[in-house]
Protein backbone atom coordinates (compact mmCIF):
# COMPACT_ATOMS: atom_id res chain seq x y z
CA UNK A 1 0.00 0.00 0.00
CA UNK A 2 1.23 3.47 -0.89
CA UNK A 3 1.57 5.78 2.07
CA UNK A 4 0.99 9.44 1.24
CA UNK A 5 1.99 11.72 4.06
CA UNK A 6 2.00 15.49 4.27
CA UNK A 7 5.61 16.44 4.92
CA UNK A 8 5.13 20.20 4.93
CA UNK A 9 1.81 21.53 6.19
CA UNK A 10 2.77 25.12 5.31
CA UNK A 11 3.23 24.19 1.65
CA UNK A 12 -0.10 22.36 1.64
CA UNK A 13 -1.89 25.39 3.11
CA UNK A 14 -0.23 27.72 0.58
CA UNK A 15 -1.15 25.34 -2.24
CA UNK A 16 -4.82 25.20 -1.31
CA UNK A 17 -5.04 28.96 -0.68
CA UNK A 18 -3.32 29.73 -3.96
CA UNK A 19 -5.65 27.48 -5.95
CA UNK A 20 -8.63 29.16 -4.26
CA UNK A 21 -7.05 32.50 -5.11
CA UNK A 22 -6.78 31.46 -8.76
CA UNK A 23 -10.46 30.59 -8.86
CA UNK A 24 -11.56 33.84 -7.19
CA UNK A 25 -9.18 35.86 -9.38
CA UNK A 26 -10.67 34.37 -12.55
CA UNK A 27 -14.20 34.90 -11.23
CA UNK A 28 -13.51 38.50 -10.18
CA UNK A 29 -11.89 39.32 -13.48
CA UNK A 30 -14.60 37.83 -15.63
CA UNK A 31 -17.71 38.89 -13.75
CA UNK A 32 -16.75 42.04 -11.87
CA UNK A 33 -13.64 43.82 -13.17
CA UNK A 34 -14.28 43.29 -16.87
CA UNK A 35 -18.00 43.91 -16.38
CA UNK A 36 -17.38 47.13 -14.42
CA UNK A 37 -15.10 48.83 -16.92
CA UNK A 38 -16.45 49.75 -20.30
CA UNK A 39 -14.52 47.04 -22.09
CA UNK A 40 -16.57 47.47 -25.26
CA UNK A 41 -15.23 51.03 -25.57
CA UNK A 42 -11.68 49.68 -25.72
CA UNK A 43 -10.00 48.65 -28.91
CA UNK A 44 -9.86 44.90 -29.52
CA UNK A 45 -6.07 44.96 -29.01
CA UNK A 46 -6.43 46.63 -25.60
CA UNK A 47 -9.23 44.24 -24.58
CA UNK A 48 -7.14 41.25 -25.60
CA UNK A 49 -4.06 42.43 -23.68
CA UNK A 50 -6.06 43.40 -20.60
CA UNK A 51 -7.87 40.05 -20.54
CA UNK A 52 -4.81 37.86 -21.03
CA UNK A 53 -2.70 39.84 -18.55
CA UNK A 54 -5.48 39.39 -15.99
CA UNK A 55 -5.63 35.67 -16.61
CA UNK A 56 -1.84 35.22 -16.58
CA UNK A 57 -2.03 35.93 -12.84
CA UNK A 58 -4.86 33.40 -12.55
CA UNK A 59 -2.78 30.76 -14.36
CA UNK A 60 0.34 31.53 -12.29
CA UNK A 61 -1.62 31.16 -9.06
CA UNK A 62 -3.02 27.84 -10.25
CA UNK A 63 0.43 26.52 -11.17
CA UNK A 64 1.92 27.74 -7.88
CA UNK A 65 -0.90 26.08 -5.95
CA UNK A 66 -0.47 22.74 -7.70
CA UNK A 67 3.30 22.93 -7.24
CA UNK A 68 2.99 23.59 -3.50
CA UNK A 69 0.53 20.77 -3.02
CA UNK A 70 2.95 18.36 -4.72
CA UNK A 71 5.87 19.85 -2.78
CA UNK A 72 4.03 19.33 0.51
CA UNK A 73 4.21 15.55 0.02
CA UNK A 74 7.91 15.36 -0.91
CA UNK A 75 9.88 13.34 1.61
CA UNK A 76 13.09 15.21 0.81
CA UNK A 77 12.09 18.81 1.44
CA UNK A 78 15.60 20.03 0.61
CA UNK A 79 14.92 19.02 -3.00
CA UNK A 80 12.02 21.48 -3.34
CA UNK A 81 13.46 24.35 -1.32
CA UNK A 82 14.92 26.12 -4.37
CA UNK A 83 11.53 26.09 -6.13
CA UNK A 84 9.91 27.53 -3.01
CA UNK A 85 12.49 30.35 -2.87
CA UNK A 86 11.93 31.10 -6.57
CA UNK A 87 8.18 31.39 -6.02
CA UNK A 88 8.81 33.67 -3.02
CA UNK A 89 10.96 35.86 -5.29
CA UNK A 90 8.22 35.98 -7.94
CA UNK A 91 5.59 36.90 -5.33
CA UNK A 92 7.78 39.63 -3.81
CA UNK A 93 8.45 41.10 -7.26
CA UNK A 94 4.71 40.89 -8.02
CA UNK A 95 3.99 42.85 -4.82
CA UNK A 96 6.64 45.46 -5.68
CA UNK A 97 5.11 45.91 -9.14
CA UNK A 98 1.58 46.22 -7.74
CA UNK A 99 2.64 48.79 -5.14
CA UNK A 100 5.11 50.62 -7.39
CA UNK A 101 2.82 51.02 -10.37
CA UNK A 102 -0.09 52.01 -8.13
CA UNK A 103 2.03 54.58 -6.28
CA UNK A 104 3.33 56.07 -9.53
CA UNK A 105 -0.05 56.24 -11.26
CA UNK A 106 -2.34 57.06 -8.32
CA UNK A 107 -0.88 57.08 -4.82
CA UNK A 108 -4.35 57.49 -3.33
CA UNK A 109 -5.28 54.07 -4.78
CA UNK A 110 -2.69 52.25 -2.64
CA UNK A 111 -5.43 51.38 -0.15
CA UNK A 112 -7.17 49.49 -2.99
CA UNK A 113 -4.17 47.14 -3.11
CA UNK A 114 -4.51 46.20 0.56
CA UNK A 115 -6.22 42.80 0.09
CA UNK A 116 -3.79 41.68 -2.63
CA UNK A 117 -0.83 42.92 -0.60
CA UNK A 118 -1.94 41.13 2.56
CA UNK A 119 -2.54 37.91 0.62
CA UNK A 120 0.94 38.02 -0.92
CA UNK A 121 2.57 38.75 2.46
CA UNK A 122 0.69 35.81 4.04
CA UNK A 123 1.73 33.47 1.20
CA UNK A 124 5.36 34.56 1.46
CA UNK A 125 5.36 34.18 5.26
CA UNK A 126 3.83 30.67 5.07
CA UNK A 127 6.27 29.62 2.36
CA UNK A 128 9.24 30.87 4.38
CA UNK A 129 7.91 29.00 7.42
CA UNK A 130 7.74 25.89 5.25
CA UNK A 131 11.25 26.46 3.92
CA UNK A 132 12.71 26.89 7.40
CA UNK A 133 10.98 23.89 9.01
CA UNK A 134 13.35 21.62 10.87
CA UNK A 135 13.87 18.11 9.47
CA UNK A 136 12.18 16.53 12.50
CA UNK A 137 8.99 18.54 11.79
CA UNK A 138 8.88 17.55 8.12
CA UNK A 139 9.01 13.81 8.78
CA UNK A 140 6.63 13.51 11.67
Amino acid sequence: MISIKVRNLYYLIVGVLTILSAVTHAWNGQYFVLATIDIMAMSMDTRTVFTYVWHIITAENLVFGIAFIFMSFQSEQSKVRFAAWMIVAILVVRLMVILGVTAILDVSALTDTLIDSIAIVIYVALIILGITMKKKQTTG
